[in-house]
C-alpha cells in the first residue's frame, strides 16, 4: 500500500470498513511508514477537535487548534476540488 492509498482508505479504517486483507495492509503500511503514523495521528486529532467546537457547548476547542492546522484547513478550502 502507498501512502496516498493509506490516505484513500483511512475513513474506512476509522470506521471498521476495511475488508480484511486491506485493513492488514493498512495496518502494515502505518507500521512501517512513520509520516503516516504521524498523518493518522494529526488526523485523529483534526476529528477530535472538530467534533468538539460542533457539539461542545464550551466552543474554546478553537483556541486549541494549532495555528498550522486552521491555515492548511483555510488553503484546502480554496482550491479547486476541495
Amino acid at each position: 500500500m502507498t501512502c496516498r492509498e493509506m490516505v484513500e482508505f483511512l475513513m474506512a479504517w476509522l470506521d471498521g470498513e476495511l475488508p480484511e486483507d486491506q485493513r492488514a495492509a493498512f495496518e502494515q503500511h502505518l507500521a512501517l511508514c512513520p509520516p503516516c503514523e504521524v498523518y493518522l495521528e494529526t488526523y485523529k486529532e483534526a476529528v477530535r477537535l472538530g467534533r468538539k467546537v460542533c457539539h461542545d457547548e464550551d466552543r474554546d476547542a478553537v483556541a486549541e487548534a494549532p495555528d498550522e492546522l486552521v491555515q492548511a484547513i483555510l488553503a484546502a478550502r480554496g482550491r479547486p476540488g476541495a
